[in-house]
Parts: C-alpha cells; sequence; structure tokens
C-alpha cells in the first residue's frame, strides 16, 4: 500500500482555522495551537450570543414601551393587559418603534388600550 502523504490536507485545515481567526492579536493569529483554541473559544461566544441577541433586544423593547406608556400614566404591565383585553394585535418591537419613532401614534394607541380598562 502506498505511503499518504497529508501536507495538503493539514494545510488546508491550518489555512481554514487561520482564516477564521484573523485580525485576532498575538500568537493567536498565526500559531496554530493557539489560533484553534482561539477559534473554538469564539465559536462558543457565538453560538451563546446568537441566543442572548434576543434577550437583549426584548428587554430594549419592553424599556422603550415601559418609557412610553408611563408618560400616558400607566405601567407596562397595565399596558399590556389593556392591549389584550381591547384585541389590538400589535408585537413589541413595532409597539417599541412606534413608541421610539412616533410617539403621537403610541399615545392614540395607548388611549385605545386604556378605553378598554374603563
Amino acid at each position: 500500500m502506498p505511503r499518504v502523504k497529508r501536507g495538503v490536507t493539514s494545510r488546508a485545515k491550518h489555512k481554514k482555522v487561520l482564516k477564521a481567526v484573523k485580525g485576532q492579536w498575538g500568537r493567536r493569529k498565526n500559531t496554530i495551537r493557539i489560533a484553534r483554541q482561539a477559534m473554538e473559544k469564539s465559536m462558543q461566544y457565538a453560538y451563546r450570543d446568537r441566543r442572548n441577541k434576543k434577550r437583549e433586544f426584548k428587554s430594549l423593547w419592553i424599556q422603550r414601551i415601559n418609557a412610553g406608556v408611563r408618560l400616558e400614566g400607566l405601567t407596562y404591565s397595565k399596558f399590556i393587559y389593556a392591549l389584550n383585553k381591547s384585541g389590538i394585535k400589535i408585537d413589541r418591537k413595532i409597539l417599541a418603534e412606534i413608541a421610539y419613532d412616533n410617539p403621537e401614534a403610541f399615545k392614540s394607541i395607548v388611549k385605545k388600550a386604556q378605553a378598554s380598562l374603563k
């Protein structure tokens, strides 16, 4: 059986890793052993933070809605309850956008929701 020379495959593997860590500092960008560790850790962070990003954005939307609603004398939880009771189906992302960009339109939504509480 002929001997297999592995230079091509290992170089390809190394290139893949070094391309992933391009732009990092020190030996993390050019020493394969350290670069592989850096790449694995960065991939773990990326996987974790794709989920955390959704969580952080939802909390930002809630803060923006709460700030807009408190100007009208309501709390966030009472506002969401009133929205559900009045049958207005707008998600938090859109509500936060309206509260941030168009306070007058948001005020009218709050008034409609408040009317359903009484």
